[in-house]
């Protein structure tokens, strides 16, 4: 649901045209969040500056009419179950031959072949599968849960972003395209920057941020707590408090009680900021995701864009993360209503006259939803 319209969101947002085709229920997640003028905003966050097709492909003849739009396209993107595709005459052996320039991104939890291709997929699945939710349980020493951040759909999204572009700079150098197979359990794996401890089946060392008390409420420390105390000792004078003699656990426990009393000793929280900026430690903020949009960064970053709302206003938006030099990158417009731009695609990718049009719309392969 996720994976591929937010490929296709970033590579509309660095100017490419994308269409989405959507079946005669719509896209699920256009009942998803806050509702302006019929479009929710999960749906308008991945799909704005798409134009929208509703195709129904359990119709007869809907296939020659995809396979015509995908013999004009540069891309294809899809995220269904491995088989689906073909079951509708429309996999990579379908299609490339009347397009062979066509990249073709296929997005699955498992991979387009192998014993468990035919397993359902969403983020949370692939969560547990990789091992994200037992390390994280097992750190926090609470129950085990899926966190609140499709994190496998987006890094398949972006992953498959990656193949795309490489397909497109190799489909300049050979002339042919390339069907692209990622697996949301591949690039899991991939993205767990921990997956060396268990491939040399060492025990896990975090090295990540952890959790403090501070003045103005908790804040995030990063870096090995070793290297934490070796600065903090040196630089700020915090005294050692362990006995001689003792075992490393009680060392580790009394080092980082000198290190929380400290942080709590200041009177306020710029004291402390000032303190860890002068030994070059990294520090965060807790923030809830209103305040992480309202930091200064994403202020000056304009990190969130407003997007026509197609009720007279606007929307918020998350912004693409990409700057170029000299190339504009920026969400082209708001979202789309369901089959709003049949007639404009198939006139602009097909020359279709309005007879045929008529003709797949009373056959039920073309609709729309009712403009507001």
């Amino acid at each position: 649901m996720l994976a591929g319209p937010f490929a296709g969101r970033m590579l509309s947002d660095m100017g490419a045209e994308v269409v989405k085709l959507e079946p005669p229920e719509g896209d699920v997640t256009r009942g998803w969040g806050r509702m302006r003028a019929g479009l929710s905003g999960y749906y308008t966050q991945q799909n704005a500056g798409k134009r929208s097709v509703c195709v129904n492909l359990e119709s007869p003849g809907s296939t020659p009419l995809v396979r015509r739009l995908a013999g004009q396209a540069d891309v294809l993107i899809e995220n269904f179950r491995p088989g689906v595709m073909a079951r509708h005459g429309l996999s990579w052996q379908d299609l490339s031959p009347d397009n062979p320039r066509l990249i073709m991104l296929s997005i699955s939890g498992f991979g387009q072949q192998g014993p468990e291709s035919h397993r359902a997929a969403y983020a949370a699945v692939l969560h547990a599968e990789s091992g994200l939710v037992a390390r994280q349980a097992g750190e926090d020493q609470r129950s085990p849960s899926d966190p609140v951040l499709s994190i496998a759909d987006m890094n398949a999204g972006l992953h498959g972003l990656v193949g795309i572009l490489s397909a497109l700079y190799l489909r300049e150098r050979g002339g042919r395209g390339q069907h692209i197979d990622i697996a949301m359990l591949d690039t899991m794996l991939l993205t767990d920057d921990y997956a060396n401890f268990t491939l040399d089946e060492i025990p896990l060392t975090r090295g990540g941020g952890q959790v403090w008390d501070a003045p103005g409420g908790p804040i995030m420390i990063t870096g090995d707590f070793r290297i934490v105390w070796k600065l903090l000792a040196k630089h700020h004078g915090v005294v050692d408090p362990t006995p001689a003699g003792a075992p490393l656990e009680e060392k580790i426990r009394l080092r980082r009680k000198a290190v929380g009393d400290f942080f709590l000793s200041f009177p306020d929280r710029l004291g402390l900021i000032s303190a860890l900026d002068a030994v070059n430690l990294a520090w965060g903020d807790i923030r809830s995701n209103s305040a992480a949009f309202a930091s200064p960064t994403a202020q000056a970053r304009r990190t969130v864009a407003q997007v026509d709302d197609r009720a007279g206003g606007t929307r918020p938006v998350v912004e693409s993360p990409y700057r170029f030099s000299d190339a504009p990158s920026h969400v082209a417009r708001g979202p789309a209503y369901r089959g709003e731009h049949n007639r404009e695609v198939l006139v602009d990718w097909l020359g279709a006259s309005p007879n045929e049009i008529e003709a797949l719309e009373r056959d039920g392969i073309l609709s729309a939803e009712p403009m507001p």
